[in-house]
């Protein structure tokens, strides 16, 4: 009697757009071979909303607030590429008091974007608790945001030439409509005082909150099982693949443009670059972690500064920065220079320029080319994610289906700027 040998072959399985561990928006379609992943091919473009066309139909300011849909968690950073970019061409002098509000608002981007990713990985590895955890901390930094701009995501507050306004003396209180007024006075305790003091409290209290995670997970053994050794990139192929940021350092390489390139006031700061060793997964883990107390003592010497050197911040020069309400009150000149501003936009000299962050992803840039008009005449975003996806083949082959969730995990990506 002869045994009916069944064929075995490859199978292609669609992983996404639904999938909740796609993060948004991507469609993987993952060739298998049993449960082993033999070629991993990311369709993107799901999210393409033809940002860098739409901005050169939009005046320089008007074109900003795109920026904060682009890496939709990391708003203020993506802002800040543009900016610069902006100014380089205009060749203007940002007030050092906006530099400041910069830098500390680019640091609490920073945690807040890596609250996310903490939150969404362990969620996705199968740890609930750290999605609360990282929630509760971004509640506090959302409010932050909505403080200084009046929205707690699209922020549209850097301007080029400084900042829209000042950070505010007062900060919002819970009212007692639909809580205790025991519980209302619990919640308003650390908002008596300014923004500045809101903050201050704050970066005193989260290397407790970090502790907290760091106890969650660390050392914890299915943490560790699901990803230590899973998406190993060596150094060199990591700069061969274009990495930027804490995918580069997860692999062992020191490089970070707040050092390497300094901008704004980042060379007045003191803080570490933390780097991995294996450039695994749990390697990205640690440097990422590890950010997020780095960024924190950024904060706490922006917050030391700012309340001992008030200032401008935003340009005096009037065909870039609009003036004072006062003025306009009771200035003919300046009310001219308002509308003008508002209506035509600012007119920004022949040439080209490329300005890059350090972005909570990787290197976040935005090469702008002028022709002298009131709107860019080509923009090109250069997204760190998009350079990391291109990876995921190479990463995820040879492992297992549920290790792929693990590899998009540690990958931080987001497809607003993947897709633009």
């Amino acid at each position: 009697m002869e045994l009916a040998v069944s064929e075995i072959r490859n199978y292609t399985l669609n992983f996404g757009p639904q999938h909740p561990a796609a993060h948004g928006v991507l469609r993987l379609v993952l060739e298998m071979d049993g449960e082993v992943i033999e070629r991993a091919d990311p369709h993107i473009g799901l999210l393409h909303r033809g940002t860098e066309k739409l901005a050169e139909h939009k005046t320089f300011v008007q074109a900003m607030p795109y920026m904060d849909r682009l890496d939709y968690v990391s708003m203020m950073c993506n802002e800040h590429a543009y900016v610069l970019a902006t100014e380089k061409l205009l060749g203007v002098e940002v007030p050092l008091r906006a530099q400041y509000i910069r830098v500390m608002f680019d640091e609490i981007t920073r945690i807040l974007n890596h609250l996310l990713w903490i939150g969404a990985h362990a969620l996705d590895v199968g740890a609930m608790t750290m999605f609360l955890y990282a929630f509760r901390e971004r509640e506090d930094l959302m409010d932050m945001y909505e403080a200084v701009t009046g929205a707690r995501l699209h922020a549209a507050y850097y301007r080029p030439g400084g900042v829209y306004r000042d950070l505010p003396d007062t900060m919002a209180q819970y009212d007692t409509v639909n809580r205790s007024s025991e519980k209302a006075r619990r919640l308003n305790e650390n908002r008596q005082g300014s923004l500045l003091d809101y903050i201050e409290d704050f970066t005193r209290r989260f290397p407790g909150y970090c502790d907290d995670y760091e106890t969650l997970l660390t050392d914890n053994r299915i943490w560790k099982q699901r990803l230590v050794g899973i998406g190993v990139v060596d150094p060199d192929r990591a700069k061969a693949l274009g990495f930027t940021g804490p995918m580069l350092r997860g692999s062992g390489v020191a490089w970070d443009l707040r050092k390497m390139q300094p901008y704004e006031v980042y060379d007045r700061m003191d803080f570490e670059i933390p780097v991995g060793r294996t450039g695994d997964s749990y390697d990205r883990y640690l440097v990422r972690m590890e950010e997020m107390r780095q960024s924190n003592r950024i904060i706490q010497q922006c917050v030391n500064w700012l309340r001992v050197n008030p200032g401008l911040v935003m340009t005096d020069n009037a065909k870039i920065g609009p003036p004072l309400r006062e003025a306009m009150k009771s200035n003919m000149e300046s009310l001219i220079h308002h509308f003008k501003l508002f209506t035509e936009g600012m007119y920004v000299p022949e040439g080209e320029a490329y300005a890059a962050v350090e972005h909570p992803k990787g290197e976040f840039g935005i090469y702008m080319v002028s022709d002298g008009a009131n709107k860019p005449y080509r923009m090109k975003i250069r997204a760190p994610g998009f350079a990391h996806l291109q990876a995921l083949d190479e990463m995820a082959k040879g492992h297992m289906l549920a290790d792929a969730v693990a590899i998009i995990g540690t990958m931080d990506i987001v497809f607003g700027e993947i897709d633009r």
